[in-house]
């Protein structure tokens, strides 16, 4: 599930390309699979980049890969062990939610990202992740410990102050939202619920056949329905 739009990042020949807090490498991939760049995919949990590698390889295997390098590492975004302005691009696709002093998050993105070069940074969006806060009590530990809720002008504002200016921001994955609704109503620790696992399934199969027309609904709702907000910043 690609939250970044890469067609959004100016992505050149041999372009150093980051993403942190990486996951399981929805985003390393699509980095890798772009023309001659060298990406890093970063986490701090382990077992994320095992499965992250294998998925790599994989796709090493299938020659869908255009990158010149890639490489995975496990490190912690209020402390990354990069040298200032490092990267052309730096993605941090939600992660920030989770993090407690976001503040020294920020600082690090900002401080290896190339002056004139991309930042991207996605997080839930407000209206959304507050239902789901509403409506279940056990919806912010389940998911992975959601530790805020973001307003769209305080983190734009908190990130241009130290040094960035922002550029473009879009909504994704609008489909999602009713889902973690439905979670949150039922319990979002439960798997028992015939109709959550029916919308999960769903979700997976849209994740792998793309068919137009959800792709056109998820489009259309996502002005108002888009679960994750996406901002787009460039360094001074």
């Amino acid at each position: 599930m690609i939250t970044i739009d890469f067609n959004r990042l100016p992505i050149k020949k041999n372009a150093r390309i980051l993403d942190i807090g990486c996951g399981e490498g929805r985003h390393t991939i699509k980095a890798c699979q772009e023309n001659h760049t060298i990406c890093t995919g970063a986490d701090f949990g382990f077992e994320n980049l095992i499965t992250t590698k294998g998925k790599l390889k994989f796709h090493d295997e299938i020659n869908d890969l255009s990158c010149k390098d890639w490489n995975l590492s496990c490190m912690d975004v209020t402390s990354l062990p990069f040298k200032d302005n490092c990267f052309d691009v730096v993605i941090c696709s939600e992660v920030l939610e989770h993090i407690i002093d976001d503040a020294k998050a920020f600082s690090e993105l900002i401080r290896i990202v190339k002056p004139g070069k991309t930042l991207a940074v996605s997080v839930p969006r407000f209206i959304p992740e507050k239902i789901c806060w509403l409506l279940s009590d056990d919806y912010f530990n389940a998911n992975m410990g959601h530790v805020r809720i973001y307003k769209k002008k305080d983190l734009i504002q908190n990130l241009e102050q130290l040094g960035v200016r922002h550029f473009a921001t879009h909504y994704a994955h609008s489909i999602h939202s009713p889902f973690w609704w439905l979670k949150c109503l039922v319990g979002p620790n439960r798997e028992d619920v015939g109709i959550v696992n029916l919308y999960h399934k769903f979700l997976v199969w849209d994740l792998m056949k793309q068919p137009k027309i959800t792709r056109f609904f998820d489009k259309l709702f996502n002005p108002v329905l888009g679960k994750s907000l996406v901002l787009y910043f460039t360094k001074h």
